[in-house]
């Protein structure tokens, strides 16, 4: 069997690389981020110019848990196998997710506004105990932002699309030919989708109208879901009371953007799973995905490129 022989790129690669050279001593461990003919595995991300310099390339794990930006075209079309760290952020991300939907209930913006001029502002605010979280694209966000939003007394509804049996701390999973009966229920809707050919724009004017009146719309997953001209337009008339966005369609936000200078809008720059312990989960996500390769037993966490969107 030709051995293995891994390239590690990243801000952890040091660290992965030290990790490969004690726990596979039979793996051969690139010394640096120098793209080799030999290279069978990438940790990491390898642009499509670099493909034809890499002929023995067959899987590249990405350190994102979403990797539609990650994944150029002729990297798509290559046949290379394709893993991703999705769930390294989820922890994270479901507290993001809390920490955003407090801000827009209990107006935590006017709050900062009012400290920075050393102003006394008190003013009636809202509270989650009793209010709807519907969370879109149910998974390993979903499955941690659960719990943590039941804890606060709200109902918890998702959505996704193979429904299955109902995880704890869920009332009911819709399909996606129910978004509207879905978001007729939520006065929380926490998109923690991927960005795939049948999600991007999924969340638009027609899904946004349908939400139950103040209700609050959040984004920690990726941009591209929620149409950004339609939740514009939707917070203009009232129809969607507040938004909390960590993921854009376009990254950094751009300085015009008028989400910055809404009042009614929180903007955090997708930062909501940038721990540590989500860099270490990666880690261990492909190293799990390392020992499977060497004893020969399927990768898990594998990509379909083609439902990239």
């Amino acid at each position: 069997m030709t051995p293995e022989v891994v390239l590690v790129r990243g801000g952890q690669a040091d660290a992965v690389r030290s990790r490969i050279r004690s726990d596979f001593p039979d793996v051969r461990v690139l010394d640096d981020e120098t793209a080799h003919p030999e290279t069978t595995i990438v940790a990491g991300r390898v642009r499509d110019e670099e493909l034809p310099g890499l002929p023995a390339l067959d899987w590249v794990h990405s350190w994102a848990a979403g990797v539609e930006s990650e994944v150029g075209p002729a990297l798509r079309r290559s046949g290379v196998a394709v893993t991703s760290s999705a769930g390294n952020g989820a922890v994270p991300l479901a507290e993001h997710a809390m920490l955003l939907a407090l801000q827009l209930d209990r107006g935590g913006r006017r709050w900062a506004d009012a400290a920075r001029e050393a102003r006394w502002d008190r003013f009636t605010h809202g509270e989650l105990a009793g209010k709807t979280m519907g969370i879109y694209g149910f998974g390993n966000i979903g499955a941690a932002l659960a719990p943590r939003a039941s804890a606060f007394d709200m109902t918890v509804i998702g959505l996704r699309r193979d429904v299955g049996s109902t995880p704890a701390a869920v009332e009911r999973l819709y399909r996606p030919e129910e978004v509207l009966d879905f978001a007729g229920r939520c006065d929380v809707l926490v998109v923690t989708a991927p960005l795939t050919v049948e999600t991007r724009g999924a969340i638009d004017l027609r899904v946004l109208s349908a939400l139950r009146p103040g209700a609050t719309v959040i984004v920690v997953s990726r941009g591209g879901i929620v149409v950004d001209a339609d939740l514009l337009t939707a917070l203009d008339s009232g129809a969607v009371a507040g938004a909390g966005l960590d993921a854009h369609t376009v990254e950094p936000l751009p300085a015009d953007s008028p989400f910055w200078s809404r009042d009614d809008v929180v903007v955090t720059p997708h930062n909501g799973a940038t721990t540590t312990a989500t860099a270490d989960r990666g880690t261990a996500i492909f190293l799990d995905n390392l020992r499977r390769r060497v004893t020969r037993e399927p990768l898990v966490n594998r990509v379909d490129p083609s439902s990239l969107a």
